[in-house]
C-alpha cells in the first residue's frame, strides 16, 4: 500500500472514532473450513476466501473504526449452520444479529422458524439469487407465501440476495403480497440502476423496503477503482431513491476481500456518507439498522 493510501485509511478511521457513531456492519459472513463436517461455501480453491471467518478475525481487522456490532449473513443452505451461527454469536457479543437460511415452502418451515426464533440473535431469513433459487417461482409453491406471512407475522425481515432486474421485480411481488412484510435488498449498488429503474421506484415507494449499500466496489478492466469518484453516481441515484432513512451499512465480509480490503471498502462509503451530514451518516451506520432489524435489544 503506498503511503498516500495508507494516511487516507488511516484519517478514515479517526474520523469514525471522532464522528462517535456505533456502527453496525449489517452484513458479514461467518464459516470455518476447519470444521469436521467442512463448509458448503467458499469452495476450497477460492486462495482468498478459504480460510475461516469467525468473530475474533473480525474484531481485529476492523480494530479502531467504531465496529459497534455486526450482523451475520448465512452463506451456508445447511439448516444446522443456523444454529452454529447463533452459538458463535452467544460466545461473542460483537455479533448481534444473525440473518438465516429457512425455506418459507418447506413444510418444516413453521417449526424451524419459531426454534430458531427464540434466540433473539436471530433476525430474519435470506432468499433470492442463490443456491439455486428463483424468487418469483417460488412464490407459487405451496406455502411459500403463508410461510412468509409467517416471518412478517413474528417481526423478522426477509433479506433478498445478489439483485437484479427479475429480483427487484420479484421483490414488488412480494411487498404486494404482504405488505407488513420488512424486505431488505442486499447489495443493490452491484446492479447498474438503469437496468431497472421503473420497477427501483416503484419498489423505492414502499415504506418497509431497506437496501444494504453494500458491494460497493467493482472491477473496471480487470482492476478494481478505490476512489470515491467512481462509485459517487450510482450512489447517489440509490440514496437517491430510497432516501436516508433506509439506507443500511454492509461490508459483505470477507467476501469483499476479494474486491479490496476491509479499511478500503468501509472508507469508500464512510468518505460519502460523512459528506451527507452527521444525521445521514448516523442513520446509515447506525439507527436505519435498528429499525430494519428491530435490534433496540442489542443495540441503542
Amino acid at each position: 500500500m503506498d503511503r498516500r493510501k495508507f494516511l487516507t485509511i488511516a484519517g478514515t478511521a479517526a474520523a469514525a472514532r471522532a464522528a462517535g457513531i456505533p456502527i453496525v456492519d449489517t452484513h458479514i459472513h461467518l464459516f470455518d473450513p476447519g470444521r469436521p463436517q467442512g463448509v458448503p461455501w467458499p469452495p476450497k480453491d477460492n486462495a482468498v476466501l478459504y480460510r475461516p471467518a469467525l468473530p475474533a478475525r473480525y474484531r481485529a481487522l476492523t480494530e479502531g473504526l467504531g465496529i459497534a456490532g455486526a450482523i451475520e449473513v448465512e452463506c451456508s443452505p445447511w439448516i444446522e449452520d443456523n444454529q452454529w451461527v447463533l452459538d458463535l454469536a452467544a460466545k461473542d457479543k460483537i455479533i448481534v444479529g444473525t440473518v438465516g437460511n429457512l425455506d418459507p415452502a418447506d413444510p418444516e418451515f413453521a417449526r424451524q422458524l419459531a426454534r430458531f426464533h427464540r434466540n433473539p440473535r436471530f433476525r430474519g431469513i435470506r432468499y433470492g439469487n442463490l443456491w439455486g433459487r428463483d424468487l418469483r417461482s417460488d412464490m407459487g409453491k405451496p406455502g411459500f407465501v403463508d410461510g412468509l406471512k409467517l416471518l412478517a407475522q413474528s417481526g423478522l425481515a426477509l433479506d433478498m440476495a445478489n439483485p437484479d432486474p427479475a429480483l427487484i421485480r420479484a421483490a414488488i411481488a412480494v411487498t404486494d403480497r404482504i405488505p407488513g412484510l420488512r424486505v431488505v435488498m442486499d447489495h443493490l449498488p452491484q446492479m447498474d440502476p438503469s437496468l431497472a429503474r421503473a420497477d427501483l421506484r416503484e419498489l423505492a415507494a414502499r415504506p418497509q423496503v431497506y437496501v444494504k449499500i453494500s458491494q460497493v466496489l467493482r472491477r473496471l478492466d480487470g482492476r478494481v477503482p478505490e476512489d470515491l469518484a467512481f462509485y459517487r453516481d450510482r450512489l447517489d441515484e440509490v440514496c437517491g431513491l430510497f432516501g436516508e432513512d433506509r439506507v443500511l451499512y454492509g461490508s459483505d465480509w470477507p467476501n469483499s476481500d476479494q474486491w479490496a480490503p476491509y479499511r478500503t471498502v468501509f472508507r469508500v462509503v464512510h468518505e460519502y456518507f460523512m459528506a451527507q451530514g452527521p444525521v445521514a451518516a448516523e442513520k446509515y451506520f447506525h439507527r436505519n439498522s435498528i429499525a430494519a432489524y428491530k435490534l433496540d435489544v442489542f443495540v441503542g
